[in-house]
């Protein structure tokens, strides 16, 4: 039987950032096959070319000899190989029925997690052994529910097909299109997601979230020409004077009266040394709407924007896509059976009829989008886990009393679609 508490913290040491997460796909892979799960993973379970903000090949090899070394199977992340790091463990009943997915993301953050002594996995010694990776939004404690889930259907008789998605590379919203674009959800006819925390306490269940943001991550690389900054200034092309022009502007872009948006450049790097003209920018943009719509004008003009920087300074420009989503909108009758199935759950004390709100963005939004348009139903739940600070701090963490929550909830959500 799993320790879940052992479990999600043996994977709170091991934090994985986005497409590099050999060791606890590895883990996953295990635990399901173990199971009895049919299992499909790395190129099988994700389409390649679909991957957005995929890292550096070097990024990539130096996180797969890591995960080697911390005990990742070979003979699994062998198949994983160059960022492949997508699960999907099936269970058939013995009826014939609908499919239910539930989908858990794995990635951590390049945070920094604290060693103060008030901090709960600093005083139980389970702090992160990956220097400037964390579990800084709970997805150690999504894979683990997962996992749990897996064991507790697995014990059940039930009608149709479940089928557990696990997700790489939910931050910076870049994993779950790849997966939609591998079919993975194409044969569903009901989807359940959950986040653990957002500010909601244990013991309180929302089964639906309202909130959720279009959003577009641009990186955007100005080219330029280097030139001694003193001497020959005039034949230089200064790329990070281009990127700068272009920040100001795209912050300069009005807010909506249609809707609700935000703008951000959240990195812009540069040069060498003072005395020489930048050759090189990069800088990383993202924009958000609670319209899509609304939103790919906001892209439009941060690409215009770009342009005409580039422009200015007679430099040469790309921009790439590395991230992505798009409105999440809930089925109201799966809101009705996640509440229903809450109650009498040991440890819940507060199911509100009203949705969760949010405005962050969540790529699973291309999941639940993907299952509506092929005529099935979705909803986005929050598990209510205390935090003592908020998420993507360094003192993020999850009151593990969650955890057991999580799992009998996506049990009883199962028995009830697949009765």
């Amino acid at each position: 039987m799993l320790n879940i508490i052992e479990l999600r913290r043996d994977l709170h040491q091991h934090p994985e950032l986005g497409f590099t997460e050999y060791r606890t796909a590895s883990i996953v892979v295990q635990t399901l096959k173990s199971l009895g799960y049919d299992v499909i993973y790395g190129q099988d379970a994700i389409d390649g070319d679909s991957r957005r903000g995929l890292p550096s090949d070097k990024v990539l090899e130096e996180s797969y000899q890591r995960a080697l070394e911390h005990g990742a199977d070979p003979d699994i992340v062998g198949n994983m190989r160059g960022g492949y790091t997508a699960v999907v463990g099936t269970l058939t009943g013995k009826r014939s029925g609908p499919t239910l997915a539930f989908r858990f993301d794995m990635d951590a953050l390049p945070i920094v997690e604290s060693k103060d002594q008030d901090h709960f996995p600093q005083q139980h010694t389970f702090v992160s052994h990956f220097p400037g990776n964390m579990h800084a939004c709970a997805h150690d404690g999504h894979t683990t529910i997962g996992l749990g889930v897996a064991e507790a259907l697995s014990q059940q008789e039930f009608a149709g097909t479940i089928k557990l998605i696990f997700q790489p590379a939910e931050e910076g919203v870049r994993g779950a299109y790849a997966m939609v674009e591998k079919g993975i959800l194409d044969d569903v006819d009901y989807l359940f997601c959950a986040h653990l925390g957002c500010e909601v306490p244990t013991g309180q269940l929302h089964g639906g979230t309202t909130g959720y943001l279009a959003t577009t991550k641009l990186a955007a690389h100005f080219q330029g020409v280097a030139s001694h900054a003193g001497a020959t200034p005039e034949k230089g092309r200064n790329a990070l004077l281009g990127a700068a022009t272009a920040l100001l502007n795209i912050h300069s872009i009005p807010r909506y009266s249609t809707g609700d948006t935000r703008i951000n450049v959240g990195v812009l790097e540069g040069g060498t040394a003072a005395n020489i003209i930048p050759e090189h920018a990069r800088m990383v943009i993202e924009t958000r709407s609670e319209s899509e719509e609304v939103n790919s004008e906001l892209e439009q003009r941060v690409r215009t924007i770009i342009e005409h920087s580039a422009g200015m300074h007679g430099l040469e420009y790309d921009v790439e896509v590395v991230g992505g989503a798009i409105p999440i909108t809930c089925d109201e009758d799966m809101i009705q059976i996640a509440r229903e199935e809450a109650v009498g759950i040991e440890g819940v004390h507060t199911i509100p009829e009203e949705s969760a709100y949010s405005t962050g963005s969540e790529d699973a939004s291309y999941m639940l989008r993907r299952v509506q348009e092929n005529g099935g139903k979705a909803t986005y739940m929050i598990i209510g886990g205390s935090n003592p600070a908020p998420h993507h701090h360094p003192k993020f963490d999850i009151e593990e009393a969650a955890l057991p929550i999580g799992i009998e909830w996506f049990r009883r959500i199962a028995m009830r679609i697949l009765r």
